[in-house]
């Protein structure tokens, strides 16, 4: 069984989770202790105590234990990228894709945590000096989702103990795996005890302690809408410091002057990839009339050649939903779109058994055509491999209906236009915006987050992470 880490040490929970494989449920992943509250509260205590020490520790000493987790992750790639696949879904390559993001993420870290910087400046009065500096928040609760659970817990584990933070992570039920992986590796890296703490368990439980006890400092949170307002909700009633990344709608832009090859790969990458569950999915595509007959047409064909089949099975395009409520979610939104009158031009189809005889939990990814903005399957995230198309007279109104949502977190256009693809960028209402590539698919170095009901607080990953795992401090001396 793979125990929790709190306070340096491998505990039992109060109860034991199966880890199911998508691509095969004979398949057990392995088993998980789950946390109950009582312990996550030790967890809590654990960073807290821990917190006086590790927030003064050099960045050489945060350093050295970031870069050593990197550079052990890297390492394993094959090896975390066949966990990460077994016990979510993903295929195998966009697996070891995402364990490698992991790794450099948190060399990334490492390095930042060497090149935290502070302002000097004079005063506006005569013989006074002032020092603007950079301190870690505290205790930090991290709340990770299930669809990317090694990259997520990377992207925020690595900031938050590069500032000097200590921190109590609860990782999605359904993928324990990677994150007891990440745990295990950053725990032989050299963190002293309490540093980090790994509570798996329900988040009615484990969640519940991290939103209100008040020794957590700050949350950070990736996941529903629904949830994200009720950590907002928790925070404030507390002021902790919260960080927000939910849901998307994300619209992607199809002109008559796109390339077709460039607009469907995209297309294709963007809603169906990772089986559609991606945040950044694109899962309404915009097309204006001159090209869309032409895009559907090579949309159905291309959707014709994708195989879905064992995540980590060599040739397979699309792997499992994650679980079965997932897929009766997804498959769900099939019957809506139909009631509501759309064409499924292709897919949708349920599928018991890959083709090596093995029950999981699969699906066609699905195409919709004729759809209307006001349609549930164009307001609502599916979150699953569920595509669909609306016509557009022209750019305008291709860019109004992108906008009409009230997520905002991506947002992508083919074109070979550079005046719409600069008005583009400037006017989609998202805080990533992709022009002739997927909107799913971003770098570790950079700001990630979006507008509106994405996203929420300070930007996560590159530098931008510092805004929300430090605290401003303004000194002043007279000389």
């Amino acid at each position: 069984m793979f125990k929790n880490l709190i306070a340096g040490e491998w505990v039992e929970g109060a109860r034991v989770s199966r880890n199911i494989n998508p691509s095969d449920t004979r398949d057990v992943v392995g088993e998980y202790a789950q946390a109950d509250a009582a312990q996550a509260r030790q967890a809590v205590a654990a960073a807290t105590a821990a917190f006086p020490a590790w927030s003064l520790t050099t960045p050489q000493q945060r350093f050295d234990v970031l870069d050593a987790a990197g550079s052990e992750i890297l390492a394993r790639r094959a090896e975390l990228g066949d966990l990460l696949a077994r016990e979510e879904g993903k295929t195998l390559p966009e697996a070891i894709g995402e364990v490698v993001r992991a790794g450099n993420i948190f060399k990334f870290f490492a390095g930042e945590a060497l090149r935290l910087s502070g302002d000097s400046v004079p005063s506006v009065r005569p013989g006074v000096g002032v020092e603007v500096t950079r301190e870690p928040v505290g205790v930090v609760g991290l709340i990770t989702p299930w669809n990317f659970p090694i990259a997520i817990p990377a992207w925020k584990l690595a900031p938050a103990l590069a500032f000097g933070n200590t921190v109590v992570m609860k990782p999605a039920d359904l993928v324990p795996g990677s994150a007891w992986a990440l745990a295990d590796i950053l725990h032989r890296a050299g963190l002293p005890a309490g540093v980090f703490n790994l509570v798996m368990g329900r988040g009615s439980e484990v969640g519940a302690v991290l939103l209100d006890d008040a020794r957590v400092n700050a949350i950070s949170f990736t996941g529903s809408v629904a949830t994200g307002q009720k950590v907002a909700a928790a925070c404030v009633a507390r002021m902790a410091k919260f960080q927000l990344e939910m849901g998307g709608k994300n619209p992607f832009v199809v002109l008559d002057d796109a390339d077709l090859g460039v607009a469907v790969n995209a297309a294709i990458n963007s809603g169906f990839f990772s089986t559609g569950q991606r945040c950044t999915a694109s899962s309404r595509i915009i097309v204006t009339e001159g090209i869309h007959d032409r895009f559907v047409a090579a949309m159905v064909e291309r959707m014709k050649t994708l195989k879905v089949d064992d995540a980590r099975k060599a040739g397979t395009d699309i792997g499992p939903v994650v679980d079965e409520k997932q897929l009766a979610q997804d498959l769900d939104y099939i019957g809506i779109g139909r009631a509501e009158g759309a064409t499924l031009a292709a897919g949708g189809e349920a599928i018991e058994r890959n083709t090596d005889g093995a029950p999981g939990f699969y699906m066609r990814p699905a195409l919709f055509t004729e759809t209307t903005a006001a349609m549930r399957i164009n307001t609502e995230e599916v979150f699953g491999p569920v595509v669909s198309v609306m016509r557009a007279k022209n750019y305008d109104e291709a860019l109004a209906l992108a906008n009409d949502t009230p997520f905002g977190l991506a947002s992508g256009i083919a074109t070979t236009s550079l005046k719409h693809a600069t008005h583009f960028k400037r006017h989609a209402q998202a805080g990533m915006v992709m022009v002739n590539l997927p909107t799913a698919g971003v770098d570790y170095h950079v700001p990630f987050g979006g507008r509106k009901g994405s996203s929420h607080g300070p930007r996560e990953q590159g530098r931008y992470a510092a805004e929300f795992y430090t605290t401003v401090k303004t000194a002043y001396t007279q000389a």
